[in-house]
């Protein structure tokens, strides 16, 4: 039996951010994955993440498309809608960003960025997870898992 490689709908901000921090990391070839996470917490990209307008956006071209989601052509149900809703909250509350507070004097990282990092590194990790279980290796570029 084929497996079902289309990515389940509350991977696509998983699959932005992994990708946003790949791009940094080939871009800065000396980078650690964690100095590639810093970076991204620096971007436009983890504002409209963290500020929750990445969801609103994606859920106002679903209305107007009648919830049939542009790249899968199919249409979401009311439960994917609400699983949807319940990520965009987390990402909001897990990613809240106070501007100018990321280190302290010592140069530690804040608790609260702290949280915002392993949340997302934890949503890559399911990124990658998803991609071994599909077998899709070739997605695999960070190694988190390993």
């Amino acid at each position: 039996m084929p497996l079902d490689t289309d990515k389940p709908y509350v991977l696509r901000v998983a699959e932005l951010i992994y990708s946003k921090v790949n791009k940094i990391k080939k871009d800065n070839s000396e980078m650690t994955n964690i100095q590639a996470f810093e970076v991204f917490m620096t971007t436009k990209d983890y504002d409209l993440i963290s500020s929750g307008e990445f969801h609103d956006q994606w859920f106002l071209e679903l209305k107007n498309n009648n919830f049939v989601d542009k790249i899968t052509g199919k249409k979401i149900n009311d439960e994917t809608m609400r699983l949807l809703e319940l990520q965009k909250d987390s990402m909001v509350k897990f990613l809240l960003k106070i501007p100018k507070l990321y280190y302290t004097k010592s140069h530690f990282p804040l608790e609260i960025s702290q949280r915002a990092f392993d949340h997302l590194w934890r949503v890559c990790e399911s990124f990658e997870m998803w991609c071994k279980e599909t077998k899709q290796q070739n997605l695999i570029t960070l190694n988190i898992l390993d």
